[in-house]
């Protein structure tokens, strides 16, 4: 099989989707209609870095509106994203919380979390309310490095045993410029070593 080698870029799909919701106080906001206004940033880069205590990290270009909120309060909410939020993730991408109550606009649901001042999303399945540990600046982003301070997770996806059932969510994925919703299960954790029954 013929290959190309391209210089190095970022080509690690596919990546998830999660909305990231954030909210500033009143020293960054110029504008008094912006005073701790909830605002969501859809990010592609982000994973977990730890187990033990459990972390999560983020990255944003500075130029974003969503960064100045971060850097002021240290938390964030990583908001799990549905095949229905699809158009609400993308929206959230593109337009910038400076000009757009994204919320009002897509018709969102601020969900209170219990251990940060940051809402999550309460149409969105899974919410990680997260507090910045440390800001690494990288280059064209900056990444933050989080603890995980709580999470909820919506009744509307627990099993009978009341086990999280992700798959049901519908969550999706984004690979070089589009969304997928994840496909069949393929196997399970352990599955490569696992004796057969007979």
């Amino acid at each position: 099989m013929a290959r190309q080698y391209w210089k190095p870029g970022n080509m690690l799909y596919p990546l998830p989707v999660a909305m990231v919701s954030c909210q500033g106080g009143k020293k960054l906001c110029d504008k008094t209609e912006l005073f701790g206004r909830p605002n969501i940033i859809t990010i592609a880069w982000t994973g977990t870095i730890c187990t033990n205590p459990p972390m999560v990290s983020i990255s944003v270009r500075p130029t974003r509106y969503s960064y100045r909120l971060i850097e002021e309060t240290g938390e964030f909410v990583i908001n799990l994203t549905t095949e229905t939020l699809v158009r609400a993730a993308d929206y959230c991408g593109v337009r910038s919380g400076r000009d757009t109550d994204k919320f009002k606009e897509m018709h969102l649901t601020p969900l209170p979390s219990k251990n940060i001042s940051v809402p999550g999303i309460a149409e969105c399945p899974v919410n990680i309310e997260c507090m910045v540990r440390e800001a690494k600046q990288l280059g064209s982003h900056t990444m933050f490095l989080a603890d995980v301070a709580g999470v909820t997770v919506s009744d509307d996806f627990l099993n009978e045993n009341g086990s999280l059932d992700l798959h049901a969510a519908g969550l999706i994925s984004y690979s070089h410029g589009a969304y997928y919703s994840l496909g069949k299960q393929l196997g399970t954790f352990g599955c490569s070593v696992r004796k057969k029954k007979h």
